[in-house]
């Protein structure tokens, strides 16, 4: 006769110390615990208050899930389904990126760019989840923001997300700014393309998410020379054109900007103090 074996039973301090036992990072097995109870992302004293509540058997089998594909390198925001980016709460899933806390600086410079009360029109390429466009959405709520993606399943995702949040978004789907020809010029182009070299080793631990994001020919550039050249053509004067790209690329970009006849191009830092976005204004009176 087959024995069954319960696993004993775990609370909550002890679930947190297994994760940590498996390398988890802390703070991704408390978001990940408290998806798991159905608690709010924020509410991590929750977590202390609560530390000796014992998990039932599904939570308990539904746990060990969760920490395998975390191990396995599935992000966090893919195991909750939800994100928080610049404020607001984004569903999240393998179709997009996972948004990152150092795109908010590519948002803080396009709301820098971006004056209060002003008609202004903005588009976000590559749009992925929507983050980038919601956010400038729901700080610029009388601006008109454009928001462009190649792919189908990511825009599905942006537009769940922006009648989720009641914004009013505008979505296109096609390559870049290909989808906008014949509209009125814009303000602000803005965009966290792919930028990633296609032969970098670090792609290998990030096969959970979606590729033609990340990845963008021989020197990470190509997309960049892409927007770069069919910006001029919907940009207003005195308009601007910024980018996230990658850790080390701060000067090519600013070389292409350059030759492509952009002016005043200037640089922001990340989190971590790296040039890690480049923009630039098209010559003429805004």
């Amino acid at each position: 006769m087959t024995e069954i074996i319960t696993p004993s039973p775990l609370n909550v301090a002890q679930a947190l110390a297994q994760a940590a036992r498996q390398g988890i990072a802390r703070v991704d097995a408390q978001m990940l615990l408290l998806h798991l109870v159905q608690q709010p992302a924020h509410a991590r004293a929750w977590l202390i208050t609560h530390d000796t509540d014992i998990l039932s058997t599904e939570q308990q089998q539904r746990w060990e899930q969760l920490c395998a594909l975390r191990q396995q390198g599935t992000p966090v925001a893919y195991l909750t389904g939800n994100k928080e980016f610049y404020g607001l709460n984004l569903a999240v899933d393998s179709r997009v990126l996972d948004p990152r806390p150092d795109t908010e600086t590519l948002v803080d410079w396009a709301l820098e760019l971006m004056p209060e009360n002003r008609p202004l029109r903005a588009v976000d390429l590559g749009t992925g989840s929507g983050a980038i466009a919601l956010a400038l959405q729901s700080q610029r709520p009388t601006a008109q923001v454009f928001a462009v993606d190649a792919s189908a399943d990511a825009l599905a995702v942006a537009q769940s997300n922006a009648r989720q949040l009641k914004l009013p978004v505008q979505f296109a789907h096609g390559s870049w700014l290909e989808p906008l020809a014949g509209q009125a010029a814009f303000d602000l182009v803005i965009s966290n393309p792919p930028y990633i070299r296609s032969d970098d080793p670090h792609l290998a631990a990030l096969t959970h998410e979606p590729l033609s994001a990340l990845a963008s020919g021989a020197d990470g550039l190509q997309d960049i020379r892409a927007i770069i050249s069919q910006t001029p053509q919907v940009l207003k004067a005195g308009g601007w054109l910024i980018f996230e790209h990658g850790w080390d690329q701060a000067d090519d970009v600013t070389q292409l900007m350059r030759e492509a006849g952009f002016v005043q191009v200037q640089h922001r830092r990340d989190l971590a103090g790296i040039e890690r976005c480049t923009g630039g204004q098209w010559p003429g009176k805004a």
